[in-house]
């Protein structure tokens, strides 16, 4: 297994990244639990130094992993950790009532960041034959200064691109919940109330792309804006740039929505996902966590605002 995927289940169709251990479908959270690899739970111990040969304590806490006592982070002693076991109990009123399924879970950066993540009974097409399904992302950090957080990420099938949408209604945050206060289910779900509505709008947007033809001129503009030359003196397109322009009738579903802004917005996702970075799990790492989350986003509003200027 790659160095940044520690372990990992999935259950049906292999995941767009390529990585885990097949396993049975229509599993419960606590079995999807024990595939994963995540049967284990975190302690805490208070850290200890040496001085002039005698040792003190530092009025900190170690978070330690109880199955191998892998250290994890440094906390203070009002940081609650949540254990995995009751993060995956968010999941059962959900699975079991059919509005899920288990799809896939893991942990990344031995131990420090593990998730699960189920597939909504919600889809759409954008047109005939080019479908988009909705995922729920439930991450639990076992690190300090992270916040569990749920995201609804919407996964294009005919190329497995993903995305991951905001389920409250400011639109550069997540549903989070401060490892200070106690872990509370039932306002979670109640907070995401409105995540249908949200994809509701992704889907509106999907469409409204899939609807607006691009000139010629607007490709280069398009994937300078979202892969930006890191040389302000270089006119040229940047490697991201120009290697994203080169899927754009490349990419697995190209034929949908052919000359439209979808078809950019696509290149732009598809090159994220599936190309840029250097293997497979720090493609999945970062187009979930990290800056290409964020650079994801900023190719689909990039891609709305010049539809709507056409």
């Amino acid at each position: 297994m790659a160095h940044m995927v520690e372990s990992m289940a999935y259950a049906g169709e292999v995941p767009w990244h390529g990585l885990g251990k097949k396993v049975l479908p229509d599993l419960t959270p606590d079995q999807m639990l024990v595939e994963a690899g995540l049967d284990w739970e975190v302690e805490t111990h208070p850290l200890i130094y040496r001085y002039n040969g005698d040792n003190r304590a530092s009025g900190e806490q170690a978070l330690i992993r109880s199955s191998d006592g892998k250290y994890l982070s440094t906390i203070s002693d009002d940081w609650k950790p949540v254990q995995n076991h009751t993060a995956f109990e968010f999941f059962n009123d959900f699975v079991m009532a059919g509005d899920m399924e288990m799809h896939t879970a893991g942990s990344l950066k031995n131990g420090k960041m593990v998730w699960a993540l189920a597939k909504v009974k919600d889809t759409f097409e954008v047109m005939k034959g080019d479908t988009v399904e909705s995922y729920l992302l439930f991450s639990n950090p076992h690190e300090y200064g992270k916040c569990i957080d749920i995201r609804f990420t919407p996964i294009r099938v005919v190329c497995n691109n993903t995305l991951t949408l905001a389920v409250n209604t400011a639109a550069d945050k997540m549903v989070r919940m401060n490892h200070r206060s106690v872990f509370d289910a039932e306002r979670v779900k109640d907070m995401l109330g409105i995540a249908h509505k949200k994809m509701e709008t992704y889907k509106e947007m999907s469409q409204f792309l899939s609807s607006k033809k691009f000139n010629p001129a607007d490709i280069d503009s398009y994937f300078t804006q979202v892969f930006p030359s890191l040389s302000k003196k270089d006119d040229k397109l940047s490697r991201p740039a120009t290697e994203a322009k080169a899927l754009l009738d490349e990419q697995p579903g190209a034929e949908y929505g052919e000359g439209s802004f979808w078809q950019l917005f696509n290149a732009a996702t598809y090159y994220i996902d599936h190309k840029a970075g250097r293997s497979n799990d720090t493609r999945l790492t970062s187009a979930w966590y990290g800056a290409n989350a964020q650079k994801k986003i900023a190719a689909l509003n990039t891609a709305v605002e010049m539809a709507e200027a056409v």
